[in-house]
Order: C-alpha cells, then sequence, then structure tokens
C-alpha cells in the first residue's frame, strides 16, 4: 500500500512537471496569441484555448488507458492530421523565436522561397504524423 502511494505520488509529481513544462513553453511562446494574430481569428480565441485544453487532457485519457480504436485508416487520419498539425506549428513557433528559418534561408541564398520551405516543413510534419497513426500503429 506504501509502495502504491510512493508510485502514484511520483507519477502525479512527474505529471505535474511535464504539464508546467508544456505550459511554460506555450506561454513563453505565446503561441496561441500568435496564432491568432496570424490568422486574424480574435473571435475565435476562446476556442484555440479549449482546443489546447481538450487536447491535453484526451491525449493524456488515451495515454493512461490505451483505448483499442479499431477504426479504418481514414478515421485514424483525422486525429493523425491534428497531431501533425500542432506539431508542425509548435515546431515553427520555435524556430520563428529562434529566427533558425529566414537566418537558414539567407545564408543558402533561398530567402525568395521561405513561404515554400515553411509549408514543406510543415507538411512534413503531417505526413510524418500520418505515418505514426495509419502505417506506425496499425
Amino acid at each position: 500500500m506504501i509502495t502504491q502511494l510512493f508510485l502514484a505520488l511520483v507519477g502525479l509529481s512527474g505529471g505535474f512537471i511535464v504539464g508546467g513544462g508544456i505550459v511554460a513553453l506555450i506561454t513563453v511562446l505565446d503561441l496561441i496569441p500568435r496564432f491568432v494574430q496570424i490568422t486574424k481569428t480574435d473571435k475565435y480565441l476562446l476556442h484555440y484555448q479549449w482546443a489546447v485544453i481538450l487536447g491535453a487532457f484526451f491525449s493524456t485519457v488515451f495515454d493512461f488507458f490505451s483505448p483499442g480504436l479499431n477504426l479504418s485508416p481514414v478515421l485514424l487520419g483525422i486525429p493523425g492530421a491534428f497531431m501533425g498539425i500542432f506539431v508542425g506549428f509548435l515546431a515553427a513557433a520555435l524556430t520563428e523565436v529562434l529566427n533558425v528559418i529566414p537566418i537558414l534561408a539567407k545564408r543558402i541564398q533561398l530567402y525568395e522561397y521561405l513561404q515554400h520551405f515553411i509549408m514543406a516543413l510543415a507538411f512534413g510534419k503531417i505526413v510524418g504524423s500520418l505515418f505514426h497513426w495509419l502505417i506506425f500503429l496499425k
């Protein structure tokens, strides 16, 4: 009984640390306000916030309970696409903060193709996520 309580305390502490780190990352990068600013969707700010909260909740539920979905690959592609979009936006936000992409584009003299380069990164993340959901988890 004491061992189980200790393990529960360690697991809860680890969850708070990881959750706090993710919240700090999203907050420091101003991820949600930046998306709202770029997309000019000020009226949907609350929807963005709830999407992040519900996404974290449901990913935790799926991680803990690992329910068998037994869905077709087409239906599994939907959460895979959303995961790819989220990871792509997060990677784009990180690179924007660090100015990695503009510096790289300037150094390799591809600055006029910067928009295509960013879209290729985003689509690559989506394809990787779809591969994970449709082929790797099958």
